[in-house]
């Protein structure tokens, strides 16, 4: 009998994604505390619907922005708007159009890329995060006129269905994140997607191949301003629960620049593994410099250290593994299944008189 092939897998694809959809809703709600909800799986589930959404404008469709935080912006503060202006109307729904509002302003911040490219590119984007931020301090309607600018979330309830708590509200945001994600990876794999990449790859010959370019980078602003509005919304929602403009200052969006980067461009789990290290390395840091510095590690010296490393591993990713976190994730597990199929092979020669 031939020995099992390494290349290929006999288990079918959609087992590992079941497996820890189950664990994630069966096991992890009756596990953990609420520190691990709070601190660590919501934002870490809402990150990551936020780097999808980026990866999928810039992994897949090559084009660069650095204004996801106004997005994110747009839809925590449209769904409270919505929620609020529009009596009766269900948080999905209202969810879902600030999302529509998101893409939107995507497709309108996205019409330079017809002509730009590049830096040049990415420059035209950071019109979207000061114009945002501008709109939302100057005009006190979008904070129902609170003298702060911080808006308070409503609570969470689906069908009388309550999500309260850091297990409801980690529930809420784990089923939109896999639903969206899902759409999202069969997105990728559809005749859309395969135009976002061409677009991507060279543009010049997708537009001799007849792959319509306008509508193609529109379509990726769109869907993936929509994506990062409802992740603002969850962030507003499910997360902090009270959100002000300034939690979508520039640094959170170069924070999901960078999880997409170190994750894996043109990876939807890539997005994931960024993500789990955005939100777990901070953590990880303070720990340690607690533990090593003692008072002198205070909350400026963690934030410089992170500033520090996020950029120390950036460039060592580009250098040694520009596919990133998702590509060396593959290559260890192809090595250990390799390993493994060696040593089960020799064990059963030895056994075989």
């Amino acid at each position: 009998m031939s020995a099992p092939s390494l290349s290929k897998s006999n288990l079918p694809r959609w087992l590992a994604p079941l497996i820890l959809l189950g664990i994630a809703y069966g096991v992890v709600p009756f596990a953990g505390g609420s520190y691990l909800f709070e601190a660590i799986l919501t934002p870490f589930l809402i990150l990551s619907l936020a780097g999808v959404g980026l990866n999928l404008l810039t992994g897949y469709a090559g084009q660069l922005s650095l204004g996801s935080a106004a997005f994110m912006a747009v839809g925590a503060f449209g769904a409270f708007n919505f929620n609020l202006r529009i009596q009766g109307l269900p948080i999905p729904v209202s969810i879902v159009l600030a999302g529509v509002s998101a893409a939107l302003l995507g497709v309108a911040f996205g019409l330079p890329s017809l002509r730009l490219k590049g830096f040049y590119l990415a420059i035209s984007t950071l019109a979207a995060q000061f114009f945002v931020q501008w709109v939302l301090t100057k005009f006190g309607w979008f904070s129902n006129n609170s003298p702060s600018g911080v808006i308070d979330a409503p609570a969470l309830q689906v069908l009388g269905i309550h999500f309260d708590g850091p297990v409801g509200r980690y529930l809420f945001a784990l089923t939109v994140v896999v639903v969206l994600t899902a759409l999202v990876a069969r997105l990728v794999k559809t005749r859309t997607g395969h135009q976002f990449i061409a677009v991507r790859d060279h543009e010049l010959a997708a537009r001799v191949i007849g792959v319509p370019v306008f509508r193609t980078k529109l379509l990726a602003a769109a869907i993936s301003s929509f994506i990062i509005g409802v992740a603002g919304a969850l962030w507003a929602f499910a997360y902090l629960r009270t959100v002000e403009v300034a939690g979508f200052n520039l640094d959170r969006s170069f924070q999901i620049v960078f999880l997409i980067i170190i994750g894996g461009l043109a990876s939807i789990r890539g997005a994931f593994f960024g993500a789990a290290l955005i939100v777990v390395f901070p953590l990880l840091l303070s720990r340690l410099g607690a533990f090593l510095l003692g008072g002198v590690f205070n909350s400026g010296v963690l934030e410089m250290s992170q500033h520090i490393f996020l950029g120390a591993l950036i460039i060592a990713f580009l250098i040694a593994e520009p596919k990133g976190l998702v590509a060396l994730w593959d290559r260890l597990t192809a090595r250990a299944a390799a390993l493994f199929l060696s040593q089960t092979r020799k064990a059963n020669t030895d056994i075989v008189p």
